[in-house]
């Protein structure tokens, strides 16, 4: 099944359920700490000094406040740091501004807002068609003091020291049994350990996570410190989640990391982030290591198109101190997005900030202005184009493997999707001031005379009679190759976005690789409207179709899908292909004649051209 979106500038409310991990292959995550993105205020001036290691003012009406800006590079989920209530302390390493000393699991950081701003976030993401995972922690609690001297009845819901392991801090990295039964942390901030081999404990997590990703209608997870947890934990704790889960294995062992991948969906490319970081922080890194990890990763993890890629986070300095170049920031920002896994990019990654080691690589984005001029966040934007097209173009490319297949010292040539016709990315570590030069490339499966476009450049390249590539080097920049016929409707090049009214989201789904002109659509009307016992919603419109605002003879939506979290109405009409209309949804009552209009203005929207099969889908939510 092939779907083509068509996604409009505004944006309303597009109905989400928990992703797959199929569904999450296609994503790309745009990760930030809460406190340290967005201000409910809209402040791009506030102080935050990340040496004091305290709260600087984000909340979660702040990030919705930027969606704009996270949407602009072409993101289609965020991650958010914890959401659970912190210890209150300021200790002597700052206070827990990050999320990750939890003290009450089930109650929310108010610093960042209230559960009502956090489902907001939620409902907000939705609309515009993006998904949230959220950030937990199953192995510890956080206490201001030394583990030894800890009050436990300050934690909620594991208020008995009966729940944790006996106080020990971890001293060998290299016993297992040690790393999973002893404490993170030191004496001025310990990180309790919870007994998860207990069933009381299992219970209370497993439990626990069901409701908070169904109260919040969360769509994956990112889940810390999972090697200090038993593996025999993870299996039972993600399908009670229901979506996504990716753990954080801090290791770049591929053998060790890749196993925690047959106890959870995925795990964070820490294998690939050490090469990859050696590979492009100098004109001297080493490409052939980098080279060498990509196959082993691809063949020692359960599913490599399932980890999530990086080069930042807050927990390892930014690229940007290692190397100020900006091609190669190019070049690993685009191995993310165009190897195996799911991209994620770091808040503050595309302003080129530089902040080395923990705490100065937690800064506050809004001292950027937020610029969308920013020359990452525009290369950002292209990259997450690039891959979007080539996933349109190709229905198996996101599950290929990606195969190297070409390096010399400065360079390292790839290649992911279909034999005949795969992505071909070609990366150098050379910097802004490497040489302008061609790179003749063979072995890259396309055969003599195919015709390809160079999406940074925009070069038409035919390939040569010797099944050779002349790929133009300039200045150490990446290069990404894609069949010629790919380019249309990828925003890129000349081409356009295929768009609807700014008014709704479009979905045309078909089936089959031809396409035949549909004369009329099915158009599915979704809309997230809570009703009380005795209310029906309706559609009336400006059409015969929808009863020409006779609300005698609105059509009547389905409530069968409703939920208390996720009150959905939907009703299908089939409308001419080009019929243009305006419409509103309205309120009925059993036993009253009172009719409830939504808020004005009217709704408008023009039915899209579609194949023959295809169901346009119009998302809203009552205003």
């Amino acid at each position: 099944m092939k779907k083509v979106i068509f996604t409009a500038t505004i944006l309303l409310w597009q109905m989400v359920m928990g992703l797959t991990p199929a569904e999450w292959r296609s994503q790309s995550i745009y990760f930030l700490l809460t406190d340290r993105f967005g201000r409910t205020d809209n402040s791009v001036t506030a102080n935050c000094n990340v040496d004091d290691r305290a709260y600087c003012g984000g909340t979660w009406q702040g990030i919705i406040n930027q969606l704009d800006y996270i949407q602009g590079m072409g993101f289609t989920a965020i991650w958010i740091t914890p959401v659970t209530k912190q210890l209150p302390q300021d200790t002597g390493y700052g206070m827990a501004y990050h999320g990750y000393w939890q003290q009450d699991i089930y109650d929310v950081n108010d610093h960042h807002g209230t559960s009502d701003d956090l489902l907001a976030l939620s409902k907000a993401l939705h609309a515009r068609g993006m998904y949230l995972m959220v950030d937990v922690v199953a192995n510890h609690m956080g206490y201001a003091g030394a583990g030894n001297t800890v009050d436990y009845s300050v934690f909620t819901p594991f208020s008995s020291s009966s729940y944790f392991h006996p106080y020990c801090l971890i001293s060998n990295y290299n016993d297992q049994s040690n790393v999973e039964n002893c404490w993170l942390g030191d004496t001025t901030v310990s990180l309790p350990d919870l007994d998860t081999t207990q069933n009381s404990v299992q219970t209370i997590w497993n439990d626990w996570i069901a409701d908070l990703v169904t109260k919040y209608s969360i769509d994956g997870l990112r889940i810390d410190t999972v090697k200090h947890v038993q593996k025999s934990f993870w299996p039972g704790f993600n399908d009670a989640a229901g979506v996504y889960a990716v753990g954080e294995i801090f290791d770049g062992n591929p053998a060790y990391t890749c196993d925690y991948q047959n106890y959870m969906d995925g795990v964070l490319n820490y294998p690939i982030y050490y090469p990859l970081l050696r590979a492009f922080q100098s004109s001297s890194g080493s490409i052939s290591d980098l080279y060498n990890m990509v196959g082993t990763v691809a063949s020692s993890c359960a599913d490599s198109t399932l980890l999530g890629n990086f080069i930042e986070n807050h927990d390892n300095p930014r690229f940007p101190s290692y190397t100020s170049d900006y091609s190669q920031a190019k070049n690993v920002i685009s191995f993310l997005f165009l190897s195996d896994g799911i991209p994620i990019v770091y808040a503050g990654q595309e302003q080129h900030y530089s902040g080395g080691h923990d705490p100065a690589n937690r800064e506050a984005v809004w001292l950027s202005g937020y610029s969308t001029t920013a020359e990452l966040y525009q290369h950002i934007a292209t990259t997450n184009k690039i891959r979007k097209a080539a996933v349109a173009a190709d229905s198996s490319y996101i599950t290929s493997k990606n195969v190297p297949f070409y390096q010399d010292s400065h360079t390292l040539a790839m290649k992911k999707g279909s034999g005949s016709s795969p992505v071909i990315t070609v990366l150098s570590n050379a910097g802004s001031s490497g040489s302008s030069y061609t790179l003749y490339l063979g072995g890259s499966g396309y055969s003599s005379g195919t015709k390809l476009m160079e999406m940074h450049t925009c070069t038409s390249i035919t390939v040569d009679s010797s099944g050779k590539i002349a790929v133009p080097m300039v200045s150490g920049l990446p290069r990404v190759l894609i069949p010629a016929s790919s380019v249309s409707n990828s925003g890129l090049c000349g081409s356009s976005v295929p768009s609807a009214t700014a008014t709704q989201t479009t979905t045309a789904t078909t089936t089959g690789a031809g396409c035949t002109q549909a004369t009329a659509l099915p158009v599915l009307f979704k809309e997230l409207v809570t009703t009380v016992y005795g209310q029906d919603i309706y559609i009336s419109g400006s059409i015969s179709q929808l009863g020409n605002w006779d609300t005698s003879q609105a059509i009547a939506l389905s409530s069968s899908s409703y939920t208390a979290s996720n009150p959905l109405w939907q009703t299908t009409i089939t409308l001419p292909v080009g019929t243009t209309f305006q419409y509103k949804f309205l309120k009925k009552t059993t036993g009253s004649s009172t009719v409830t209009w939504e808020s004005d203005p009217n709704r408008s929207y023009t039915v899209p051209t579609g194949c023959t099969g295809a169901t346009a889908t119009v998302a809203a939510s009552w205003k």
